[in-house]
């Protein structure tokens, strides 16, 4: 399993968010961001393969989700066109970092 995982749901429907395209990046000292993986969210909410085989090490990461393109999709007008969660890793513990998204807001927290 990935040291970096995460899921979606969508609060407006109460159901997880299916087919949101996801990007794992990480800060490199040059203050550029790096891709590390990309990812679809599956039928539960989740992109199994973000980051696959890999286990980074402490940094600064974020998550952009795509949001725009998904409710786009569902015939759904949404304020914001991605979500952008950047988050701290200290250690090679699992971070697992969910979306609870509706079209006019969202929220986060450190999951397990």
């Amino acid at each position: 399993m990935s040291q970096i995982t995460t899921h979606v749901l969508d609060t407006s429907i109460g159901k997880p968010g299916i087919g949101i395209t996801i990007l794992l990046e990480k800060k490199e000292d040059n203050g550029n961001w790096n891709i590390l993986g990309e990812g679809v969210t599956n039928t539960d909410g989740r992109a199994p393969l973000l980051l696959p085989d890999a286990t980074p090490g402490p940094g600064i990461y974020r998550l952009v989700f795509f949001t725009g393109a998904y409710y786009k999709k569902l015939g759904v007008k949404g304020f914001y066109p991605s979500v952008t969660i950047e988050f701290e890793i200290s250690d090679r513990s699992h971070y697992h970092v969910p979306l609870l998204l509706n079209p006019y807001g969202y929220s986060t927290y450190r999951g397990s």
